[in-house]
């Protein structure tokens, strides 16, 4: 008995680390909305056409890795699935609904016939680099300042109930409450800008700057990055101040201050990681804006984001904190030893996820062969009439 208990929390373990790793890429591919932000303030079809061609060959990517994350969070944590996705109902819908306009977007935008115009597909573009950055970073935000939940798990085998049993209650707000957390939206602001700020630096890696795209993209990056960096700052100093839910042997959770702060000194390996990643974020941002030959800050700064993205993770979800607070009753907050699958659903899924590694693969092969040179304007115009 003691032995499978000892298995299923190391599966928990497991599958937090590949929910951290997917969040993680998650948000460094968040750079394509960014990106489709800044088609705000680019003036000329020309330019606008350019940079939308460029990210045509990448917004499958962060589309589907959305999807993956969501799905990974049904199969190992349905609980907190259920609760949120299906509570948090506002909040997610606006998101995806920003993902589903993208894609139209780029499937019509340049389509024979087109009968709204590119400026109408630009407007839904960088209406998805806004509203999709910020409400991700608001909906991970619950995740460390709790939302407006009760859970009852006895509602899953209520009999004889005169109403439809559900397992979770929520306010009124369904997950607008969320965006009125300031906290949350501090996230989501430093999610935004940090999208940006990678937006600009994939365009220099990108795209040839034959039509003076370097120095428009060098002074997008100090900027937006500079803006970040006072965010992220902000932010951090926010969490390590916060309390959280912590849970008890006996699986019940008791409120902590400080509770992040507590985490990041007790699992130190975390310090390290963050700070190296920090560090990388900074340099290919800052190093990209002054330097005029330089090309190459989306990867460090990319490398750097999933190395922070992956610690936060870690502190939400690790050390018997609750990943999932309840502001409401903190009885009902969820962490990953009370809303994971059964040990045999585990079991089986993390065979299943050893072929993790040869997606990943793949899609390093078929990024390097999209990006083997910088495409030149001639060559993103010509591939025009695909997106």
């Amino acid at each position: 008995m003691t032995e499978s208990i000892m298995e299923l929390h190391l599966l928990q373990q497991y599958w937090w680390l590949l929910i951290s790793i997917l969040g993680a890429a998650l948000v460094f591919l968040l750079f394509v909305q960014g990106g489709q932000s800044l088609l705000f303030g680019t003036s000329g079809a020309e330019s606008r056409r350019l940079m939308v061609n460029s990210l045509g060959r990448k917004w499958e990517f962060t589309y589907t890795t959305l999807v993956v994350f969501g799905g990974a969070f049904f199969a190992a944590f349905p609980l907190f699935y259920s609760t949120s996705f299906g509570g948090a109902y506002w909040l997610w819908m606006l998101i995806l609904l920003s993902f589903v306009v993208q894609a139209v977007s780029y499937e019509f935008r340049s389509k024979p016939g087109n009968i709204y115009t590119y400026r109408t597909y630009d407007a839904l573009l960088m209406l998805n680099g806004l509203v999709g950055c910020v409400l991700l970073g608001v909906a991970v935000g619950t995740m460390f300042f709790g939302s407006d939940f009760t859970v009852n798990k006895t509602d899953l085998v209520a009999t004889g109930a005169t109403t439809v049993p559900v397992i979770s209650q929520w306010g009124a707000g369904h997950g607008l409450e969320a965006i009125a957390d300031w906290r949350c939206l501090l996230l989501g602001l430093t999610v935004f800008f940090l999208a940006r700020a990678q937006g600009a630096l994939y365009f220099i890696n990108n795209i040839d700057d034959a039509r003076g795209f370097g120095i428009s993209n060098r002074i997008r990056v100090l900027l937006n990055g500079c803006i970040f960096a006072v965010l992220f700052i902000g932010f951090v100093a926010v969490l390590l101040t916060s309390s959280g839910a912590r849970q008890t042997a006996d699986g019940s959770f008791i409120r902590e201050s400080n509770i992040y702060l507590h985490n990041l000194i007790e699992m130190w390996w975390c310090i390290p990681v963050l700070a190296v990643g920090a560090l990388a974020v900074l340099y290919g941002i800052f190093k990209s804006a002054f330097s005029t030959r330089w090309r190459y800050g989306i990867w460090f700064s990319g490398v750097g984001t999933v190395m922070v993205v992956m610690v936060l993770f870690w502190l939400a979800g690790y050390n018997a904190t609750a990943f999932y607070p309840s502001n409401a009753e903190i009885s009902s907050s969820l962490s990953i030893t009370n809303s994971s699958s059964t040990e045999f659903t585990l079991t089986v899924m993390s065979y299943a996820s050893l072929v993790i590694p040869v997606v990943l693969f793949y899609i390093i092969y078929v990024w390097r062969k999209m990006n083997k040179e910088p495409l030149t304007p001639a060559e993103l115009d010509a591939d025009s009439h695909s997106y």
